[in-house]
């Protein structure tokens, strides 16, 4: 078990205002788990030939995505956008 956490960055407000209640859930049930991934976070999603800095990763089967910073200093996700197409 790791102590890494995720957050919204830079509000949950900001970033979930006029989504779907589903939507939200299914945004912070990925969060958790790439939380639960800790260092390994950083190798996860779009871009696939490196590793750190923003990544992107699909959501509801390709009808949006997330945009998450890895922070490994910090030990913690944060997601900085959520795209729906909804």
């Amino acid at each position: 078990m790791n102590n890494w956490t995720w957050d919204y960055n830079p509000s949950t407000d900001y970033l979930t205002t006029g989504l779907p209640p589903g939507v939200i859930a299914e945004v912070e049930r990925l969060a958790t788990e790439l939380a639960a991934l800790g260092e390994d976070s950083t190798k996860v999603g779009r871009p696939l030939d490196r590793e750190g800095g923003l990544r992107e990763f699909d959501i509801l089967n390709g009808r949006g995505f997330i945009s998450f910073l890895s922070v490994p200093r910090h030990e913690c996700v944060y997601v900085c956008n959520v795209t729906f197409y909804g």
